[in-house]
């Protein structure tokens, strides 16, 4: 007999274990997500995958603007009314409240995408890449008040690929964690499954991204850098401030020597050889300011780019 399931979660990453789970022939009994938010240039609303996913499944949907305090507490209610066995929550993006997690008979569940105790927070998948982390993985873990603190039930692992970005890394970790999930769940509100506490030693923390995330420290170490054009595809993406502009880095690979300062051009033929404080950066494909993508060398000859030019401002 399956379980009667609170899901919460927004993007594309839950979308596989929301319906893992309505496969399986478990009864989600709602599909919790954020609010529709405006995208694009037009701004229009679109909803999250999730809502999408839900409504395609014939899942009821909330999207409630709060989830604790005074103006949450009228979805609150109304999930203590739900009778579910256990909540999955699965990059919902908001701090859930204690009366929220209690709610469910067996509590609630996190599908966390890292290794814990490494990488708690909201980032992991990027942080993971921009660190030069072999692997990664998703934790099945009992969700506390404390963020991503909770006991971990089981784990799945993936090695990180040299190719990979944040966008197709998280793809192969949402499949994990649908695996995971619909595996072990049972389990975990039988109470055959007990959770390990998480290790003391080893935690990191993983923070919210931000534009500036993007921006290509060439001061620093080149490999590092051409993690981060991985880490931060396809958000924020990677940038460099060229001329008053913003120019955008879509690939670049690193590799070893450099011979000049920091943002120094060095050569200009199948890329754009550029210094960096350790190594040097071979730039490939960039955007300029209202313009398409395009090969690095295509750009640099329209912009009359020479060695000993400087690709970045300070």
């Amino acid at each position: 007999m399956g379980l009667r399931v609170l899901f919460m979660g927004s993007p594309a990453f839950a979308v596989p274990s929301l319906r893992a789970l309505h496969a399986a022939g478990h009864t989600v009994l709602c599909a919790v997500c954020q609010p529709d938010a405006p995208k694009d240039r037009g701004h229009r609303l679109q909803p999250p995958p999730v809502k999408e996913a839900a409504l395609e499944l014939g899942i009821p949907v909330r999207q409630p603007e709060r989830v604790k305090g005074p103006r949450g507490q009228a979805f609150l209610d109304e999930v203590k009314t739900l009778g579910a066995d256990i909540g999955v929550v699965a990059a919902y993006g908001k701090i859930l409240p204690q009366e929220l997690l209690d709610a469910p008979r067996a509590g609630c569940v996190n599908l966390h995408a890292s290794l814990l105790p490494r990488f708690r927070g909201a980032s992991p998948i990027q942080h993971a890449i921009l660190e030069g982390d072999a692997e990664t993985g998703v934790c099945l873990m009992r969700m506390v008040l404390e963020l991503d603190a909770g006991g971990v039930f089981a784990r799945a692992r993936t090695p990180i690929r040299d190719d990979d970005t944040a966008e197709t890394l998280s793809e192969r970790l949402a499949g994990l964690a649908a695996t995971l999930c619909t595996a072990r769940l049972d389990e975990v509100v039988s109470g055959a499954l007990v959770a390990e506490p998480q290790a003391a030693e080893g935690m990191t923390y993983a923070p919210l991204l931000t534009r500036q995330m993007g921006r290509l420290d060439l001061t620093g170490d080149a490999a590092r850098e051409a993690r981060r054009i991985r880490a931060m595809t396809p958000w924020p993406g990677t940038w460099l401030p060229f001329r008053g502009e913003v120019l955008k880095v879509h690939a670049a690979r690193a590799e070893v020597g450099g011979g000049g300062a920091p943002a120094t051009v060095l050569a200009v033929g199948d890329g754009i050889r550029v210094a960096c404080g350790t190594g040097s950066l071979v730039v490939t494909e960039v955007q300029a300011a209202g313009k398409r993508r395009m090969h690095a060398a295509d750009w640099a000859r329209g912009a009359r780019l020479q060695p000993g030019d400087m690709l970045a401002e300070r």
